[in-house]
């Protein structure tokens, strides 16, 4: 390491240290930091661009938030001249990835890994620009080779090796099934990063077994290894599991701005200064700022929140909607107010109903028992006036005002 960096001017050096930075940025880990920083400044030094994988089973098209951790991390290497290689696992994704999976992944069909990861390109262009990116499919050499590759790829890992992954040596304990084909899957992603030869593979905490198998294979291979980046994951509006769509505790990018916005300004006040370095385009030096002033008291919660959900409305909506999404929510939330904006409903369902039927009727709430729970809650209005009994009985009247939560608004037109 030392020939290299001696091998760099001023300027160089320099521009090492400012790559390195933002590199390092909301990073978990980086296996090694070391090799990281000899490949940065090779590809100083040349003018050369570095590789930089990504790899997706596209099992679950709809991006959220916490998608975007790893997302933002390589527009930072585009930004810098670095060439993004988005694969997409067509081959793999057939098998499924048994991270974290007490039991065996149900198989894609052909249909459903096209339709995902079409759904994924439209959503990853909102962050990265999909022009400059290398796409690839691993069925292009994942489906030529025979058994007697399989056998030889096989033969450079040990079943000791593969039984390390937590989930394997879980399901083992409890005696659960294990099928042959679920072994495979780490091998087949480390066969990947051969392909490519890729430089550095970037995934989330939950991929470290999965990344260092590229690793191990390059090296089997005579290969270049890369370097293994791990974000960490994030965790969603309730501060606890991570953020998932399944839990409910996710935003989306595709989601309106007024929703984004109202749904930032819930997450918990501990998560602010992560949220600023995973989810925005804040440079480290502003990130640090926020945190500071978050520490010292300069800066309140509920204003880093605001300028954290006008950041995030920002980057997906651009800034006029930002505007509005701010001016909504002061309006709606901060002076109390009613918004300007309301959905009307023309209604022509009976004149009397009861209160559980209508939330679910107008798809205020998924069900009679969510419904309950809300007003059991307090969380259910009708004019103003907060809904206590579960049982009532409404008679209909012109434009009443459903409201459900702090962002959920109906007028009824008769």
């Amino acid at each position: 390491m030392e020939n290299v960096m001696e091998q760099l001017n001023v300027e160089q050096t320099a521009e090492v240290k400012r790559q390195m930075t933002f590199y390092k940025q909301g990073v978990k880990e980086i296996i090694p930091t070391e090799e990281l920083e000899v490949k940065v400044a090779h590809s100083v030094i040349k003018n050369q661009p570095l590789k930089i994988k990504l790899g997706l089973d596209p099992s679950a098209p709809d991006v959220h938030l916490g998608h975007t951790v790893v997302l933002n991390k390589l527009r930072q290497f585009q930004d810098n001249g670095h060439i993004i290689q988005l694969l997409i696992g067509d081959f793999t994704g057939k098998i499924g990835d048994p991270t974290g999976k007490s039991v065996a992944r149900k198989q894609l069909t052909d249909e459903e890994v096209k339709h995902n990861a079409k759904t994924y390109f439209e959503q990853f262009g909102k962050i990265v620009d999909m022009e400059k990116v290398e796409l690839h499919f691993n069925s292009k050499w994942l489906s030529k080779l025979n058994f007697e590759d399989v056998n030889q790829l096989a033969g450079k890992i040990t079943v000791a090796r593969l039984m390390e992954r937590d989930d394997f040596e879980e399901r083992m304990a409890l005696g659960k099934p294990i099928s042959l084909h679920e072994f495979f899957y780490p091998l087949m992603q480390g066969y990947d990063s051969v392909e490519l030869e890729c430089d550095i593979e970037l995934g989330g905490t939950d991929q470290h077994f999965n990344i260092l198998m590229g690793r191990h294979f390059q090296e089997k291979y005579g290969k270049n290894k890369q370097v293994a980046m791990l974000m960490p994951l994030l965790e969603g509006l309730d501060g606890v599991e991570k953020m998932s769509k399944s839990k409910k505790n996710y935003i989306g990018i595709d989601e309106k701005a007024q929703e984004m916005y109202g749904k930032t300004m819930s997450i918990p006040d501990v998560l602010i200064g992560k949220y600023f370095e995973l989810v925005t385009d804040f440079s480290p030096e502003q990130v640090n700022e926020i945190k500071a002033e978050l520490e010292s008291g300069k800066l309140h919660p509920r204003d880093a929140k605001m300028l954290l959900g006008k950041t995030i409305v920002r980057m997906y909506h651009g800034e006029e909607e930002a505007e509005k999404a701010e001016q909504h929510f002061i309006s709606v939330f901060q002076q109390r107010s009613l918004p300007d904006d309301i959905p009307v409903v023309e209604w022509n369902g009976n004149n009397e109903m009861p209160i559980l039927d209508l939330l679910v009727e107008l798809q205020l709430l998924s069900s009679k028992s969510e419904a309950r729970k809300m007003i059991d809650n307090r969380g259910v209005k009708l004019n103003g006036k907060t809904i206590e009994d579960t049982k009532i009985q409404l008679t209909m009247i012109e434009d009443l005002i459903v409201q459900v939560g702090k962002r959920k608004f109906v007028k009824i037109k008769l």
